[in-house]
């Protein structure tokens, strides 16, 4: 029974049973300005994601992160963290943005989507564009000729950058469940490096933030 018992509490206690709970520490970070780690208006629970068009990390996190918005109905935020050493990216951020802003969101969303898809395919700006001009009018759209005439939709990208060093974000994809007073990295840190972790994190989260039901007492 003693041997049982041990194993019960090993399990209880591994770092994959850990994740699965949303404790809102999780594994250290070096967070600085948190101050952006909080849902929306009329959410309880959010999922924040920094990421970046060519991070091949952000690409595989990327279905997971949808399919646990889906089964949760929890939203999720998206910066955009170009890396600089990746020389399409940034442009790739601004015609996201330019399909969310001014097109529809769930049709940015649908690029992202083909973009991380086609990842491989794309290592530099002529390769972007040539992605996109097949991409637009498969989904209906015409192409501007230039798309960010006067650099409204690359500051935006910009500020995201911005506020990922404030926040200091060191590697993509950075993913963190927050609610109202906590926050758990995901994927972001040494140690959290596993976005199959998101569901069963947003799934407690969800699950802590709902109201405790009265018990009725028989009188």
């Amino acid at each position: 029974m003693k041997l049982i018992a041990a194993a019960v509490l090993a399990l209880a206690l591994s770092p994959s049973m850990l994740h699965a709970q949303f404790l809102g520490d999780g594994p250290r970070d070096h967070f600085r300005d948190t101050s952006v780690l909080k849902p929306p208006a009329g959410a309880k629970v959010a999922v924040i994601v920094f990421e970046d068009l060519g991070c091949p990390g952000c690409a595989y996190a990327h279905p997971i992160e949808l399919e646990t918005s889906d089964k949760t109905r929890v939203p999720i935020l998206r910066y955009d963290f170009p890396i600089a050493g990746h020389v399409w990216t940034f442009q790739g951020a601004v015609c996201a943005r330019y399909l969310q802003d001014k097109v529809n969101p769930k049709l940015a969303e649908q690029y992202r989507s083909d973009v991380f898809a086609a990842q491989r395919n794309i290592a530099s700006r002529d390769d972007l564009q040539r992605f996109n001009e097949s991409w637009f009018p498969k989904h209906g759209q015409k192409m501007p000729f230039v798309i960010d005439p006067d650099g409204a939709l690359a500051k935006r990208v910009s500020a995201d950058y911005d506020l990922g060093r404030r926040l200091n974000i060191t590697q993509t994809p950075t993913i963190v469940v927050v609610s109202d007073n906590k926050y758990q990295v995901v994927c972001g840190t040494p140690e959290a490096t596993d976005p199959t972790q998101l569901l069963p994190v947003v799934e407690a989260a969800v699950a802590e933030t709902k109201p405790v039901k009265p018990v009725a007492h028989r009188q």
